[in-house]
């Protein structure tokens, strides 16, 4: 189930109150709300009127002021000369249509960027997982009485070389002291 949108009141004199933690934002605090993934809703404090897509639309402007960059000035005539539904409906399919493009080619990249650091940073496991033939790794809590064991075994073993070691020793202390 999707949680409720962050309620975002405006007020008349041009502040934002965001009701979930009782605190006035400004447009840089909603664009960093977006960026994270939350959904908002704006409305005017006064009449309930939902204000998300004009307060959006102000934030895209207010990042474009700085920056030559942003929508072509051509297309921003396109959307004032659009002010029949039926071209406003189209630009915004193409605009939406456009932005979903987008977003596929950059997933598509970050994806494939992200094939290629595992493959720089694991080569051998990249070729197994290639090749398909990784074996499965053990979960830790099962190899741990296997190595248990193995360890017990190694001791075994050493304390049978240690054991004719130290009998040589004393032979070769007894001989030495015949002489």
């Amino acid at each position: 189930m999707k949680p409720a949108p962050v309620l975002i009141k405006k007020y008349g004199n041009r502040r934002l109150y965001d009701s979930s933690s009782s605190r006035y934002v400004n447009l840089d605090d909603i664009a960093a709300f977006i960026r994270e993934g939350k959904d908002l809703q704006i409305v005017d404090a006064k009449t309930g009127q939902d204000l998300t897509r004009v307060t959006l639309t102000q934030i895209i402007t207010e990042d474009a002021k700085g920056k030559p960059t942003g929508l072509p000035l051509e297309l921003l005539r396109q959307l004032i000369v659009a002010s029949d539904e039926v071209r406003q409906e189209f630009v915004m399919w193409y605009l939406k249509s456009a932005f979903d493009t987008y977003q596929k080619v950059q997933e598509s990249v970050q994806s494939r960027l992200g094939e290629v650091q595992s493959a720089i940073l694991s080569p051998v496991d990249m070729m197994k997982k290639f090749l398909g033939a990784a074996p499965p790794t053990p979960p830790r809590a099962e190899a741990e009485p296997e190595l248990e064991a193995l360890r017990k075994r190694i001791a075994e073993l050493e304390a049978r070389l240690e054991k004719p070691l130290r009998g040589k020793r004393a032979l070769r202390r007894k001989q030495e002291r015949k002489v």
